[in-house]
C-alpha cells in the first residue's frame, strides 16, 4: 500500500500539467479530468486510511522514500513522504473537500472562457498542499509551502482583468513572503544546530524527544518563533493577516478551497507537527497563544462590520484559525483539539463559502448583503445547507462546531492560573461575537424583506437555486457540519487517533466540561439575541448608517492597512528612496566621476597623437630646445 503514497501527489499534479500544456484540446473535458483526478487522490487516501486502521497504533506511521533530491557531502535531502495519523487526517480533508469544490466549480465556472486553466490551478494547489503535509522533512515541506503560495497567487488573481483581483493576488503573495522568510530561517537554524531537518531524528517519535532536546532553550525559542512567523503568514494571523480579506476577489470556489480547509490551515499543521520544538520553548508557546487569542478577537470584530458576504466569512476564517492557533499554543493539552476544530471547520466553512457563491450565482454576482433579503424562499437548498453551517460555526449544541470549539475553550481554562482564566474568557467572548456576526449574515441574506438592487447594467436580479453540480457538494458538506464533531468525541476517538503523533495531556481545568458547554451556549445565545434585536426586528437600511468609531474602524479592517502603510510601507519607501539617492549620487557618482576624469585626461593626451607630421616635428623641436636649455643650465651651475 505504501506505493500509493506518492500517487496522492502525482494524480493532481498530472492533471495540472496536462491541462496547462495540453492546450485547447482539453477545453471540453478538462474540468472533468481535473475533478476525476482529485477524486482519484481521495480514493487513494481512503485506501491508505483503511490500511492504517488495520495496524496497531505504534505501526501506523510509515515512510516512503523515492530518491535523493540533493546529494552533497554533509548535506543530503531526500524526496520522501511520511504518512501517519496526522498527515492522513489532512490528506482526507484536503482531497475530500477539494474534490467537492472541484465539482462545485464545474457549475460555478461553466461560462468562464478560461475554465481549463482554472481547474489546472486547482489541481496544482491540491498537489502542493498534499506535498506540504506528506513531506518527511522541513526542506521538502518548504517546497510544498512555496507551491501553495504560488498556486494561491494564481487563483486569487485568476480574474486578472479586474485591477482589484490583481492587486489582491500581489498583496497575498508579498505578505506570505514575509512569513516564508521565517520558515527558511528556521530550516537554516535547524541544519546549523542539528545537522538535519528530517522530522524523525529532529523531532523524535513517541517516547523520545529527538536531537531537538539537546539544544539550548534560547536556540529552540528562536527556531520556534521563526516557525510561528511562517504560520502567521499562511494562516492569516496577526500581524500578517492583512491579505485575507482582499483575497476574496478570487472566484468563490477559491475562497472555499484556500480559506476553509487547506492553505490557511497550513500554519496550524506546521505548529502541531513541530510540537516537540515548541514544547521545549515555553516562551515561544506563549507567543503562539497570544497570537491566537488576539487574532480570534480581531477577526471576529472585523466580521461584525462587513456587508460583503465573502469578507464577513473571511473575518470568520481569521477568527476560527485563531482558535486553532491558540489551542496549538497550549501544547499537548490542545494539539489534538486544534486539529479537531480544523477538520470540523473545513466542513462548515467550506459549506458556508459555497453557499455564499450559490447566493451570488443567483443574484447576478452581488456580494452586498444589504441588497439581499428573503432569499430562503427562492433558494431553499442553499438556505438549509448554509443554515446548518451557520449552526455549526456558532456552536449550536449537537453540531460539529459545538464539540470542537468547546474542547478548545475547556483546554484554554485548563492552562491554569490567571493565564488560563484570561484565555478562557477570550474564547468565550469570541464565541459570543461569532454568534452575533453569523446571525447577522443569516438575517441579512435569507430573512426580512427583499432589498434587491439593479446591477451595473440595470438588470434586476432573479434569484434562483443553483444547479446540482453546485448544490450536491453543499449537501455533502452539510452532513460533515452536522455529524463530524459528534463522531470525533465519541469514545474520545479523535484524540486517541492523534495521540501517538501529537501526544496528549489532560489539563486541570477549574471548570467542569458541562460548565464550559453551558457557558459557551449562553454566550452563543447572547450573540444570537443581540443580532436579532439589531437586524431581525426592523427593516435593514440599504445604505449602512455611519456607526460608532469601532464600527467604522472594523469596516476598515481595524485600520490594519493604515498601520502597515504607516509602519512598513512609508518608511520602506523612504528607505528605498534614500538608498537609490545614495547609490545614484554616491556610489555611482564616484564611479562616474572617476571615469569622467580619466576620460578627460585621455582625451587631452589623445590630441598629441593626431597623425600630422608638422605636429610631431614641432614636438621634436620643442623637446630639443628643452634638452639644450637644460644642458646649458647644468654647465653654468
Amino acid at each position: 500500500m505504501n506505493s500509493l503514497i506518492p500517487l496522492l501527489v502525482a494524480a493532481p499534479l498530472a492533471g495540472a500539467v496536462l491541462l496547462l500544456l495540453g492546450g485547447r484540446a482539453f477545453d471540453r473535458f478538462g474540468h472533468w479530468l481535473a475533478t476525476g483526478l482529485a477524486a482519484l487522490s481521495f480514493g487513494f487516501g481512503l485506501a491508505l486510511f483503511s490500511d492504517m486502521l488495520g495496524r496497531s497504533a505504534d505501526e501506523r506511521a510509515v515512510t516512503e522514500r523515492l530518491f535523493t533530491w540533493i546529494p552533497v557531502n554533509g548535506f543530503q535531502a531526500d524526496v520522501a513522504f511520511q504518512l501517519d495519523q496526522l498527515s492522513i487526517t489532512f490528506v482526507l480533508l484536503i482531497t475530500g473537500v477539494g474534490t467537492l469544490i472541484h465539482l462545485y466549480s464545474v457549475g460555478y465556472m461553466a461560462h468562464d472562457e478560461r475554465r481549463r486553466r482554472f481547474f489546472a490551478y486547482l489541481n496544482l494547489f491540491l498537489a502542493a498542499m498534499l506535498l506540504l503535509v506528506l513531506a518527511d522533512n522541513y526542506l521538502l515541506l518548504y517546497f510544498g509551502w512555496e507551491g501553495v503560495g504560488l498556486a494561491s497567487y494564481l487563483l486569487i488573481g485568476f480574474w486578472q482583468h479586474k485591477p482589484s483581483a490583481a492587486t489582491a493576488a500581489k498583496k497575498a503573495f508579498i505578505v506570505n513572503r514575509v512569513g516564508d522568510m521565517g520558515l527558511s530561517i528556521a530550516i537554516m537554524l535547524m541544519f546549523a544546530e542539528f545537522g538535519t531537518f528530517d522530522f524523525g531524528p529532529l523531532l523524535g517519535s513517541e517516547g523520545s524527544t529527538g536531537v531537538a532536546g539537546e539544544a539550548s532553550e534560547g536556540k529552540l525559542t528562536a527556531i520556534a518563533l521563526m516557525l510561528l512567523l511562517a504560520a502567521c503568514g499562511k494562516s492569516a494571523q496577526v500581524p500578517l493577516q492583512s491579505w485575507l480579506g482582499d483575497a476574496m476577489e478570487g472566484p468563490t470556489p477559491v475562497s472555499a478551497l484556500i480559506h476553509a480547509a487547506t492553505m490557511v490551515t497550513a500554519g496550524v499543521y506546521l505548529i502541531v507537527r513541530s510540537g516537540p520544538v515548541f514544547n521545549l520553548a515555553p516562551d515561544a508557546q506563549t507567543a503562539v497563544v497570544v497570537v491566537g487569542a488576539v487574532t480570534l478577537l480581531f477577526g471576529a470584530i472585523v466580521g461584525c462590520a462587513k456587508d460583503d458576504i465573502k469578507k464577513a466569512l473571511a473575518g470568520s476564517t481569521m477568527s476560527q484559525i485563531g482558535y486553532m492557533i491558540l489551542a496549538a499554543g497550549l501544547g499537548p493539552i490542545g494539539y489534538a483539539f486544534a486539529i479537531m476544530h480544523l477538520v470540523t471547520h473545513g466542513f462548515f466553512k467550506a459549506g458556508l463559502f459555497l453557499g455564499a457563491g450559490s447566493v451570488m450565482h443567483g443574484m447576478n454576482d452581488e456580494v452586498n448583503m444589504r441588497h439581499y433579503g428573503g432569499l430562503r424562499k427562492y433558494m431553499p437548498i442553499t438556505f438549509i445547507t448554509f443554515g446548518l453551517g451557520y449552526l455549526a460555526i456558532i456552536g449550536f449544541p449537537g453540531l460539529s462546531g459545538f464539540f470542537s470549539k468547546d474542547k478548545i475553550i475547556d483546554a484554554a481554562f485548563a492552562k491554569g492560573g490567571t493565564e488560563g482564566w484570561i484565555l478562557g474568557l477570550c474564547t468565550l467572548l469570541g464565541a459570543a461575537i461569532t454568534a452575533f456576526y453569523m446571525t447577522r449574515v443569516m438575517i441579512l441574506t435569507f430573512f426580512g424583506e427583499k432589498r434587491w438592487q439593479p446591477d451595473a447594467d440595470g438588470h434586476d436580479p432573479h434569484p434562483h437555486e443553483s444547479p446540482k453540480t453546485m448544490t450536491t457538494p453543499m449537501i455533502l458538506l452539510a452532513f460533515g457540519s452536522v455529524f463530524a464533531g459528534g463522531l470525533f468525541v465519541l469514545n474520545n476517538s479523535f484524540v486517541n487517533w492523534l495521540e501517538p503523533v501529537t501526544g496528549h495531556e489532560e489539563g486541570n481545568s477549574p471548570l467542569t466540561p458541562l460548565t464550559v458547554s453551558v457557558l459557551a451556549t449562553v454566550c452563543m445565545l447572547i450573540g444570537v439575541g443581540i443580532a436579532y434585536l439589531m437586524y431581525g426586528r426592523s427593516a435593514v437600511p440599504v445604505v449602512p448608517p455611519v456607526g460608532s468609531p469601532l464600527t467604522r474602524a472594523a469596516r476598515r479592517d481595524l485600520l490594519q492597512d493604515d498601520f502597515n502603510h504607516a509602519v512598513l510601507v512609508r518608511p520602506g519607501s523612504a528607505l528605498a528612496a534614500a538608498l537609490v539617492y545614495f547609490d545614484s549620487r554616491g556610489l555611482d557618482g564616484f564611479v562616474n566621476g572617476l571615469a569622467a576624469t580619466i576620460g578627460g585626461i585621455s582625451g587631452r593626451l589623445r590630441r598629441i597623437q593626431n597623425g600630422y607630421v608638422r605636429s610631431y616635428a614641432l614636438s621634436m623641436f620643442g623637446g630639443t630646445l628643452v634638452l639644450v636649455a637644460t644642458t646649458l643650465l647644468m654647465r653654468s651651475v
